[in-house]
């Protein structure tokens, strides 16, 4: 019997894109537990293994998943619904977890008098940066100062190429492009040889354009299966085949660009496999955008506090305080933000769970 299409599987009232999303926020947070505590991500047993840490390939899992439904949502919705439902699924959560951060937790983290941390002008630099240009990398006044990285919202690096990526899939819509099902096969080929060529080179591929490459080569895999949905199968044999092929080419100039097109791919089949359309993997609240926002102070203030514990000492009481407050940004301003652009839209939402940033 032939595997069902993209499309057939999207006709099942349930799917796994919610559970999956949570599960890989999860991963993130268990992958920065070594690099919190070390300052060096290659500490992770994972990185040796693969060349990538989990939370790289979790972050892959987002931006395949990402460029799915996102793609989904502006080929069902048209472009006003898009741009109102993309605005109120990232910006409320993201400066509700800023000013929490900066004002809150840096207050009580600090080494600074409170009255001194808030006549620093790196506070409200760093407000401006987050909110402006998801800067990631910078320090607020006297806070983590003695850990590896400083940083207290170290994750909203990826926002940065998520809304790129958002605003790519409006400029196709505009331009007609998602009316051509082969349009993102073709930029997602086109990145892909230049990732291969690029490794072929043999040239030490710098970090920040390998990255550049690689969110949105998986992004475009992701519209590419959407786009693509009527025709598109994904047999298990060849999701197989590709993580196989994975093994075999390590270390050759194919492996990069392999690896992410198989994790694109594997990611999607697994959100819409028959066998995961189950409740448990289909909840109504979606943690995922809380977990992603607040694991990283999380895991940054127990450092800070306990030092000399271990990345599996610090593990526990991260992941159930990073729950805690997922939760709380999920009811108290994801869940309000989601109604409202019920509201706005003035029509019912679709069924699955939009991303809101890996």
């Amino acid at each position: 019997m032939a595997a069902e299409t993209v499309a057939q599987a999207l006709e099942r009232p349930r799917n796994a894109f919610t559970g999956f999303r949570f599960l890989l926020a999860l991963a993130v947070v268990v992958s920065h537990a070594f690099s919190v505590t070390s300052g060096n991500a290659l500490d992770e047993p994972l990185a040796r293994l693969t060349g990538f840490t989990l939370g790289e390939h979790a972050v892959n899992g987002f931006f395949a998943v990402s460029g799915f439904l996102v793609t989904m949502s502006l080929d069902r919705r048209g472009a006003r619904d898009y741009v109102v439902a993309r605005s109120l699924r990232i910006l409320p959560g993201l400066v509700a977890a800023t000013l929490l951060v900066s004002l809150v937790l840096g207050a009580a983290m600090t080494r600074l008098p409170l009255a001194e941390y808030f006549r620093d002008p790196g506070l409200w630099r760093f407000i401006q940066g987050t909110l402006t240009t998801f800067k990631s990398n910078a320090a607020l006044p006297g806070v983590f100062a003695g850990n590896p990285y400083p940083s207290p919202l170290g994750t909203v690096w990826t926002l940065k190429y998520e809304v790129l990526c958002y605003l790519g899939v409006l400029a196709a819509g505009a331009l007609g492009l998602l009316r051509r099902r082969w349009s993102a096969a073709a930029i997602a080929a086109a990145l892909a040889v230049a990732l291969a060529a690029a490794d072929a080179s043999r040239a030490e591929l710098p970090k920040g354009l390998e990255t550049a490459l690689r969110l949105p080569l998986i992004f475009s895999i992701g519209a590419a299966l959407y786009l693509a949905r009527e025709r598109v199968r994904l047999p298990p044999l060849l999701l197989a085949g590709l993580v196989l092929g994975c093994v075999l080419l390590h270390g050759t100039p194919l492996y990069r660009t392999l690896l992410f097109s198989a994790e694109a791919l594997c990611a999607v089949a697994l959100c819409l496999a028959p066998a995961l359309a189950v409740k448990p993997l289909d909840p109504a609240a979606d943690l995922s955008y809380g977990i992603y926002l607040y694991g990283w102070p999380i895991q940054q203030s127990l450092h800070a506090l306990w030092p000399a514990a271990s990345p599996w000492a610090l593990l526990p009481p991260a992941l159930a305080l990073t729950l805690l407050v997922a939760a709380a940004s999920w009811y108290g301003i994801e869940r309000p933000a989601l109604r409202l652009k019920a509201r706005a839209l003035g029509r019912r939402t679709l069924r699955t769970v939009e991303p809101g940033g890996p």
